[in-house]
């Protein structure tokens, strides 16, 4: 007899959610998005399966940050050259890619293995309003923060 009960192949479909990041907070942004790439919103969730749906960023050059955090956070990249370090600035990477702010803070809230890039590919920022084609595939939208 099969472990399975029910039609499986309709419970690892995958979602496409719409997530407006104007005027929200970075970290708690980053949170939700790591949560339903992750799949840990669904009642099937295994640690060891790529469940996750697919999430849609966008107004990502709205996004904030609390406290002082704008003139402390420094992003570094190494170009494995002597004395390769790379620094910018929040402020900086605001102003040129402001969508890798949110993939990096993503990126560090999924967990450190194999599934993370596969996760990560999932997910789609665009710094202004339009979303182009994946305006037709979105079915779930978080309005006030909370998944629905």
């Amino acid at each position: 007899m099969s472990q399975a009960i029910g039609n499986t192949a309709l419970a690892y479909a995958r979602v496409w959610h719409h997530v407006d990041a104007n005027e929200r907070v970075l970290g708690k942004l980053a949170e939700r998005i790591a949560l339903v790439l992750m799949g840990k919103h669904k009642p099937i969730y295994d640690p060891a399966i790529d469940c996750g749906d697919y999430v849609v960023v966008t107004n990502a050059k709205q996004v904030k940050v609390t406290g002082n955090k704008a003139d402390q956070i420094v992003y570094r990249k190494h170009t494995m050259f002597p004395g390769g370090l790379k620094e910018i600035k929040y402020k900086d990477m605001m102003r040129k890619k402001p969508d890798e702010i949110i993939r990096q803070a993503v990126s560090g809230m999924l967990p450190k293995n194999t599934l993370r890039d596969r996760r990560l590919e999932r997910l789609r920022i665009f710094e202004g309003e339009d979303m182009g084609v994946f305006q037709k595939n979105i079915l779930k939208r978080w309005e006030d923060g909370t998944l629905r």
